[in-house]
């Protein structure tokens, strides 16, 4: 997904547009950190089961949502966390639904980029594939050696899958939520 263009269409018609500069995986099964650990499906997470492509939105605190999109399918539930957003089209609509007025802080973080995008829980099972409101166009490819790859954020207590490298952004991207200096200085060595 990095380097993809994510693009919300509202109602009255007006796009915005971002570059995707930072995900996070979920691999479900073994993955402690995971929403569906072990294969557990319920009602909340069930989109992580379906067909690759599919939206899976969540709400955290009980006030914002995180965007997903299920990865595998059935089978563990795996899926991909949009962490952070290069805010390209639609700046001024983004600026007002965040209340916020630099650029940077528009998307970098996964419920920032929600705000940011008028994403919210009936997003939950969208296939971004099909969707008439929310979609995926393709970009240049960022080369390898421009993708960081470090532990995932805020994740304490997955033994294990704490310290996994899950996490993935471009190096040098000012719209990242939080770089990894240690992983930028292994990058490609």
């Amino acid at each position: 997904f990095v380097g993809q263009i994510l693009v919300r269409r509202l109602p009255d018609g007006t796009e915005l547009r971002g570059r995707i500069v930072e995900t996070e995986s979920y691999l479900g099964g073994e993955d402690e950190a995971s929403h569906s650990r072990g294969g557990k499906r319920t009602e909340r997470n069930v989109a992580m089961f379906m067909e690759p492509g599919t939206i899976y939105v969540y709400q955290i605190y009980g006030m914002y949502f995180c965007m997903n999109v299920s990865s595998q399918g059935e089978g563990d539930g795996a899926a991909v966390l949009l962490r952070s957003l290069e805010p390209m089209e639609g700046l001024d609509t983004m600026r007002r639904f965040r209340n916020v007025k630099r650029n940077k802080e528009l998307c970098n973080g996964p419920s920032k980029l929600c705000q940011a995008f008028a994403i919210e829980k009936s997003f939950d099972r969208r296939d971004l594939a099909n969707d008439q409101n929310t979609w995926l166009e393709a970009s240049p490819e960022i080369p390898e050696e421009d993708i960081v790859s470090c532990a995932r954020i805020g994740i304490s207590n997955a033994g294990e899958w704490t310290r996994k490298p899950l996490r993935f952004y471009i190096k040098d991207n000012k719209f990242v939520s939080v770089r990894d200096k240690t992983a930028e200085t292994t990058v490609n060595k």
